[in-house]
């Protein structure tokens, strides 16, 4: 019985009671009965910093029929309290929670009344701080589902799909299925699958009073292997497991699997020792974000929009997402659709940043935490490891706590992510591998973020400044973090902005910047590579291209590193609110110029040409699993559209590698004077023609390049999703960036460049009908020469 209707709120102590919605939290409660204003507009967020306070009690009213008090056992169950909460049943204290990642369940049937029974949750103000993206909202409520739960003398408490070994031909599993019992009774366990994919079984078995777990062996033949995205499909069975005792069913679970193998592969070789997932034998390279929560009041991201975020992950090629530690272990659906999209997941727990207590109380209680998550989460193949914790390691080692505190809060630290956790995966686990913290090295054998072993967290380019050519003197194992800041477009701004608040040194334009030097650094990073942008719009726009064109040198500097690099995952993918901040797909979901570049760097076959002071290399990188007979095509281009020069040749791509295929002198390429006014184009053609990668080097900085002002020309036409605009250009313009502002959307390319010669077809897909003028009148098409004041003195 679900126990969501009817629950009201109000501030301790106040005698009104308001509305509230259950799952939910307190903040959505107050805006929607209209008592605060929107959090995330303006300046608002420093007025309500009161919420966070203040205690506040949640109450609801159920029902209880005669017959479920005749139920031999009765419980209410409480999927997830943020954080500090009392639990009050008909007054009685029936429960104190202190964990908001704990499922809580509490038996009640001697205090439930026939008839009206009432439930209040009383929550105690949190200790609370924030992070340099997200604001400052101290959340309470009752933030997951609540239960009442009936049952007799037994019911199914987990089922567990246990892969013991797999082969071409067959796929040996094991269905664990968790049983509390309350009395001794002879019982029946069946199995099946709703593909079919095994004949049902069925095993007699012995109750005993407690929780006992019992098994069974079944075999799928011929089974469909599950691959990360871009490297095969990702097919899932549906297992079903009922329980009958006394000649009726009492209890069933259903677990949806893929059948994958997964290893973290960390052996010796030249350069340290490899850090590299393989996934069914085969090495992956792990290409993706760090993950956070996608709003900062959770109860508001539903189905559709982790669809629509996800989609968007899996469709920059992307294979692998960071759950990072300060956030939440997500919602089922959104493993659920890394399940479906291919996604793997690198899941810390829930620690970060920090040191943390471990007296007895605090172990038990992460440790039932830990259970609880390994329990909830293990079945799901996107899952691939289980990480102690963000930049505990690191910050005990390199920020000074290390010098400031006793050794036995390092002690604490090795009791819990050396002890507790990785037991608890063990026990619960055993086939995963587990990671102590995030960057770690192999056993603490060096420094976290070394370069020799294990994952790396690089923030000499934006913390520490560094230029972004600094990412090329990396040479990690697994980069598992590293980014820079950009500012969503201007028709974000306007959905949380005025347009007298269109400065970055207002109070608005402050509040949606988290970081202290935030603005700072992206205008001086914006500066050493463009001039000034001539408005607040064009300064958004070229953030943007600042960001995008600095991840998109140092990621593929990492894919060209392979197999010394095995993994880039960026911060950050997503936000929690309209900011500027290191995500590539804002908070409403649009994507950034990093995530379209992001799709063409993370291609599964990536031309990647670059250059130092006297020569120019092209390598190909791949993460197909078969070699791949294509053609390399280089073409020297003046930004007028001259072709300098040409060259054409057959290559055969290998699998699974990296090689440089071509390198030229630049001397010898480039007369003097055309590294400013020509660009390199290097593609890789198929044997049927299929351009499978395309990229463009410039040579100079884009402050030093002679780029001359395009006329861009548009033809549009209605589909049957939107409409498709072709451009071409009379001269190379540079990010073309298309927006229409007044309608919802999405461009399928954009922030691309133009070459003369060669037109370009977009797509804008929307739901809604659009009339094609009124699209036409919305339409606004610019490059980057029109985000500056002209003429410049580089300009021709």
């Amino acid at each position: 019985m679900k126990l969501d209707q009817g629950w009201q709120f109000r501030q301790a102590g106040e005698e009104k009671w308001y509305p509230a919605q259950v799952p939910g939290e307190v903040h959505t409660d107050l805006l929607r009965q209209g008592l605060i204003a929107d959090p995330f507009y303006r300046d608002n967020e420093s007025t309500l910093q009161w919420i966070g306070k203040t205690d506040w009690e949640y109450q609801t009213r159920f029902t209880v029929a005669a017959g479920l008090r005749q139920r031999e056992n009765v419980e209410l169950v409480f999927a997830g309290l943020d954080t500090y909460a009392d639990v009050f049943l008909n007054d009685s204290l029936i429960l104190r929670a202190d964990n908001m990642f704990r499922e809580w369940r509490v038996a009640c049937k001697s205090l439930l009344r026939a008839g009206e029974n009432t439930l209040r949750v009383h929550f105690r103000s949190p200790y609370h701080f924030g992070w340099d993206w997200g604001p400052r909202f101290v959340t309470s409520g009752i933030w997951q589902p609540v239960l009442l739960e009936a049952w007799e003398e037994a019911r199914v408490v987990d089922l567990q799909i246990i892969q013991n070994q797999l082969t071409e031909k067959s796929a040996r599993l094991t269905a664990a299925v968790e049983i509390h019992a309350t009395r001794p009774q002879q019982a029946e366990i069946r199995i099946a699958s709703a593909e079919n994919a095994f004949p049902p079984q069925t095993v007699r078995c012995e109750l005993t009073p407690g929780v006992q777990t019992h098994r069974l062996d079944f075999t799928i033949a011929n089974p469909r292997l599950w691959w990360p995205n871009g490297m095969g499909e990702q097919p899932l069975y549906t297992i079903h497991a009922q329980l009958q005792a006394g000649g009726k069913n009492v209890g069933q679970a259903s677990r949806r699997v893929g059948l994958r193998t997964v290893e973290l592969w960390q052996q010796p070789d030249a350069w340290g020792r490899s850090f590299e997932f393989v996934v069914n034998g085969v090495p992956v390279f792990a290409k993706g974000g760090n993950w956070i929560p996608a709003d900062n009041f959770l109860n508001r991201i539903d189905a559709a929009r982790y669809a629509k975020l996800l989609h968007a992950v899996q469709e920059a090629n992307m294979n692998m997402l960071r759950v990072w530690g300060g956030g939440i272990y997500e919602n089922e659906k959104f493993y659920e659709l890394c399940d479906e999209l291919g996604l793997m997941v690198w899941q810390d727990f829930m620690f970060a940043c920090s040191m943390y207590p471990a007296q007895p109380a605090d172990l038990a209680n992460l440790e039932q935490e830990a259970i609880h998550q390994v329990k909830r989460l293990r079945n799901h193949p996107s899952l691939v490891l289980w990480c102690g914790n963000n930049e505990v390691e690191a910050g005990w080692k390199g920020w000074g706590w290390q010098q400031q505190c006793p050794d036995s809060v390092w002690q604490d630290y090795l009791k819990i992510f050396h002890g507790v956790l990785p037991k608890v995966c063990a026990t619960y686990d055993p086939a995963r591998p587990y990671w102590p913290s995030s960057p770690t090295s192999y056993n603490q054998e060096d420094w976290p973020g070394s370069p020799n072993s294990g994952d790396m967290h690089y923030w000499g380019v934006w913390h520490g400044a560094e230029p972004f050519a600094a990412y090329l003197q990396q040479t990690p194992r697994f980069m598992s973090e590293y980014g820079f800041q950009s500012f969503p477009q201007l028709k974000t701004i306007k959905q949380f902005a005025l347009p007298e608040d269109y400065d970055l040194a207002s109070p608005v334009m402050v509040t949606h910047q988290k970081h202290g030097r935030g603005n700072e650094l992206i205008r001086t990073y914006t500066l050493r590579e463009f001039p000034e942008p001539t408005d607040f719009a064009s300064f958004l726009y070229v953030s943007q291209i600042v960001q995008a064109e600095g991840l998109k040198l140092g990621t593929e500097h990492l894919r060209r590193l392979r197999p010394r690099c095995m993994g880039a995952l960026y911060w950050q993918i997503d936000d929690c609110w309209p900011v500027a901040s290191w995500s590539s797909l804002d908070y409403y979901g649009r994507w950034k110029a990093l995530h379209y570049f992001a799709r063409r760097f993370f291609s599964p076959i990536l031309v990647s040409p670059h250059h130092d002071s006297t020569k120019v290399e092209v390598y190909i990188v791949s993460d197909e699993r078969a070699p791949v007979a294509a053609t390399l095509h280089l073409s020297l281009i003046e930004f007028n559209g001259k072709v300098l020069r040409q060259e054409e040749r057959p290559v055969w791509v290998r699998a699974l590698s990296s090689t440089n295929y071509f390198s030229f002198n630049k001397n010898e390429w480039l007369p003097a004077g055309e590294e400013q006014r020509a660009f390199l184009l290097a593609e890789l053609h198929a044997a049927n023609g299929e351009v499978l990668s395309a990229n463009t080097l410039l040579f100079k900085p884009v402050k030093e390049l002679r780029l001359p002002s395009s006329q861009i020309s548009k033809q549009v036409t209605a589909t049957a999703n939107g409409f498709q605009i072709t451009l071409a250009a009379d001269q190379f313009a540079s990010h073309v960036f298309l927006t229409a502002d007044e309608h919802e959307g999405f461009f399928t390319d954009n922030y691309f460049h133009l070459v003369p010669g060669r037109p370009v077809t977009v797509e804008f897909q929307t739901e809604g009908k659009i009339a094609l003028a009124d699209f036409e009148r919305s339409l606004q098409v610019k490059s980057l020469t029109d985000a500056f004041a002209a003429p410049l003195a580089h300009l021709e």
